[in-house]
C-alpha cells in the first residue's frame, strides 16, 4: 500500500455504511449522554491499554509514510505528536472524570487562580501535577480569561455539561486532519468528554493508514457505538456534514475547506449568502485551521550559547513534520537594528544545513512551494536536494509594509520568511511585532516570542510585554518556545483566538483538548525558560529524542517519578 501524499481515498466509506455508522451513534447517543463521569472514566481508562499495544505499530506507519527511519531522532515526531500526547489526554481526562464524580468538579492546581496585571482572572493549567513540574520544570502555562469574568464565574462554569441535568444527545462530525496523528482522536476525545457527544470521525485520505490504529486504540468506546471512524475524500466530508443526523461538525483543515462547507462554493451565491448572514451549513461549527505563525526574536544581548539555543529552538519549530504543521515557524520577525542578527541567522542556517531535508508528504507542497519562491531574489536553499524532498529555505529581505503573499498564505512546507523592522528599541520591537502579526500576517492560531531574562529587567519592557501578550490575538501566546508545547500539554486550550468568526475564521472557532474544562477563555500564555537542560525531547537536534519519546509514551500510561531516571539518562545524552 502506497502511505503517503494522496489526496484521494484509497478505501473510501459506501454510503450504505456511513448510514449504517450514523444509524448506530444516533440509537447510542442518548445512552451516552446519560453515562455518569465515572461510567466515562472507566471507558477511557480502558482505552488506554489498547493504545499502548498499538502505539509502535502505529508510529512504525507514520514512518514509512514519511520517511523515517523508527530508529533515527526524526521518529520521536511521530511518538510524540502521535500515541504521547493522545495517551495524555486519555489519562488527564480519566483524572478530570474522576474529580467530577467525587467532587463535582475537575480540581485546579493550587493557588492555580490569579489576578493578572489589568485585573483580569488568569488561572494556571501547567503544570497541572506534581510531577509535570518534575518533567518541565521552569515551564508554565496561565489561560486569560474573558474580560468581566470573576474566578467564581469561572469556578461555576467549569465542566457545565456536567452539572446540565437536561444535556442533549448528538453526533459529532470530527473531520480529521491529515498531518499530526493526535489531531483526529483528540479532537473526538474533546466531543466525548466536555461536550457530551457522541462521534463520527473521517479521517483525511493522506493519513487514512492510521484508522486501524485508531479503531484498535479505543476499542471500547467504537464497540458501544460511541466512536465510528470512516473514509474518504471531499465526497464523504460533504455528504455527512450534511447529514440530517449530524447535529455539529469539527474541521480541522484550511479555511478554503471551512469556507466551501460552511458557504458553498466560490461566486455570487457564496457572496449573497456572506452577505445576509445566511450559512449554508446551518448548525454549530467548531474549527481549528492553520496560521501563518510568526516567531518573533526580541533584541537583546544574548551570549553565544544562548543565541545557538534559540537558533535551534526556531529550527525545530521549521523541520518537525517537515513544517506540515498549524504552528511550524514560517515568518521570523527581527529588528533590523539588532547587533546580534546575521550571528543568529548564521546559526539558523548551520543548523538547517545538517538537518536532512524531508519527504514532501501532503498534496499541493510542491505547487506550494514553486509558487511562493518563484521570481525571489533573497533566498537561500539549505540542506541536500533529494527527489521529492523539498530543501530548508529561507527567504530574506521581505518589506513589512507590503501585501506579500507570504504573509497571507500559509505556506505548508519548508518555507520561513524573515522580516526585519526598524524599531531597535526593545519595547518599541515588541510593539511594532505585535502590530505587524496582529494586522498583516494570516491567522490567530499561535505565536511565538523570544525574549531574553536581562531584557525584562527593564520595567518599560516589562510593562509592555504584558500589554502586547493581551493585545496578540492567537489562542496561544509562547513565550520563549514552541506553542505545540502548549498543544501536547493537553491541559490548555488549543484553537484560535476567540475574535474568528463564520464570516472572517482566520485559524478557526472554539477549542479543543482543555482537559480541565475551563471556560470563558481568551487565549493561554505558555512560558518556558530561554535555554532548557537537559535539550527538549522536541528539538531536532537532540540526538536521543525517540528514545525518550518512547518512554514517555509509558510514562504517559502510568506516570511515576520512578520512571523519571530513565528518561532523564537518554535525555541528558541527547
Amino acid at each position: 500500500m502506497e502511505m503517503s501524499g494522496s489526496a484521494q481515498s484509497r478505501t473510501a466509506t459506501s454510503q450504505a455504511q456511513l448510514d449504517r455508522s450514523l444509524a448506530l451513534l444516533s440509537e447510542k447517543a442518548p445512552a451516552f449522554v446519560k453515562l455518569s463521569a465515572s461510567e466515562r472514566a472507566a471507558l477511557l481508562r480502558a482505552c488506554m491499554p489498547h493504545l499502548r499495544r498499538v502505539a509502535r505499530g502505529w508510529v512504525e506507519a507514520a514512518c514509512k509514510a514519511k520517511g523515517h527511519d523508527i530508529n533515527s531522532p526524526a521518529a520521536s515526531e511521530e511518538w510524540l505528536g502521535g500515541p504521547m500526547v493522545t495517551m495524555r489526554a486519555l489519562r488527564l481526562f480519566v483524572a478530570a472524570l474522576e474529580e467530577i464524580h467525587r467532587l463535582g468538579k475537575p480540581q485546579l492546581p493550587a493557588g492555580a487562580f490569579r489576578t493578572g496585571w489589568d485585573g483580569r482572572t488568569e488561572v494556571q493549567v501547567f503544570p497541572y501535577e506534581s510531577i509535570d513540574k518534575a518533567m518541565f520544570g521552569g515551564f508554565g502555562c496561565n489561560l486569560r480569561i474573558q474580560r468581566g469574568l470573576t474566578e467564581l464565574t469561572v469556578r461555576e462554569r467549569q465542566a457545565s455539561h456536567y452539572s446540565n441535568k437536561n444535556a442533549h444527545p448528538g453526533i459529532s462530525l470530527i473531520l480529521g486532519a491529515g498531518n499530526v496523528a493526535s489531531i483526529p482522536p483528540t479532537d473526538a476525545l474533546h466531543k466525548l468528554i466536555v461536550e457530551g457527544k457522541v462521534c463520527m470521525v473521517k479521517l483525511n485520505p493522506v493519513n487514512e493508514y492510521l484508522g486501524p490504529f485508531y479503531e484498535q486504540a479505543f476499542l471500547p468506546l467504537v464497540e458501544r457505538g460511541y466512536l465510528q471512524f470512516c473514509y474518504g475524500g471531499a465526497d464523504v466530508g460533504s455528504y455527512l456534514s450534511y447529514h440530517p443526523l449530524i447535529e455539529d461538525v469539527h474541521i480541522t483543515g484550511s479555511d478554503r475547506t471551512h469556507d466551501l462547507i460552511v458557504w458553498g462554493p466560490p461566486g455570487p451565491e457564496r457572496e449573497r449568502r456572506m452577505a445576509s448572514d445566511d450559512p449554508l451549513l446551518k448548525k454549530q461549527i467548531t474549527s481549528e485551521l492553520g496560521c501563518v505563525t510568526p516567531v518573533m526574536v526580541v533584541p537583546g544581548e544574548y551570549s553565544p550559547s544562548e543565541l545557538r539555543f534559540v537558533a535551534e529552538n526556531v529550527a525545530s519549530q521549521i523541520v518537525n513534520n517537515a513544517s506540515f504543521n498549524c504552528n511550524a515557524a514560517k515568518v521570523l520577525v527581527l529588528s533590523e537594528g539588532w547587533s546580534q542578527r546575521e550571528a543568529f541567522m548564521t546559526h539558523l542556517r548551520d543548523i538547517l544545513s545538517t538537518i536532512p531535508t524531508r519527504l514532501a508528504y501532503y498534496p499541493g507542497a510542491n505547487d506550494r512551494y514553486e509558487t511562493l519562491t518563484k521570481g525571489r531574489t533573497q533566498i537561500q536553499r539549505l540542506g541536500q536536494q533529494e527527489p521529492n524532498k523539498l530543501p530548508w529555505t529561507i527567504i530574506r529581505g521581505l518589506d513589512a509594509g507590503t501585501k506579500d503573499p507570504l504573509w497571507s498564505t500559509e505556506p505548508f512546507c519548508s518555507i520561513l520568511s524573515e522580516v526585519a523592522l526598524p524599531e531597535r528599541d526593545p519595547a518599541a520591537f515588541l510593539r511594532a511585532a505585535a502590530k505587524f502579526s496582529n494586522d498583516t500576517l494570516w491567522g490567530t492560531l499561535s505565536c511565538s516570542l523570544i525574549i531574553h531574562p536581562r531584557t525584562e529587567q527593564s520595567s518599560e519592557v516589562r510593562n509592555t510585554l504584558d500589554v502586547v501578550v493581551d493585545e496578540l490575538r492567537y489562542g496561544v501566546v509562547a513565550i520563549n518556545h514552541w506553542p505545540a508545547v502548549a498543544y501536547g500539554a493537553m491541559t490548555p486550550p488549543w484553537g484560535g483566538h476567540v475574535s474568528g468568526t463564520l464570516k472572517d475564521v482566520q485559524s478557526g472557532i472554539g477549542f479543543v483538548h482543555n482537559t480541565p474544562m475551563i471556560e470563558g477563555i481568551e487565549k493561554a500564555v505558555l512560558r518556558g525558560p530561554l535555554t532548557v537542560f537537559p535539550k527538549p525531547p522536541w528539538f531536532v537536534t537532540n540526538r536521543r529524542s525517540h528514545r525518550v519519546a518512547e518512554k514517555m509514551v509509558d510514562f504517559e500510561l502510568e506516570p511515576s517519578f520512578l520512571k523519571l531516571p530513565s528518561i532523564l539518562v537518554d535525555a541528558l545524552r541527547g
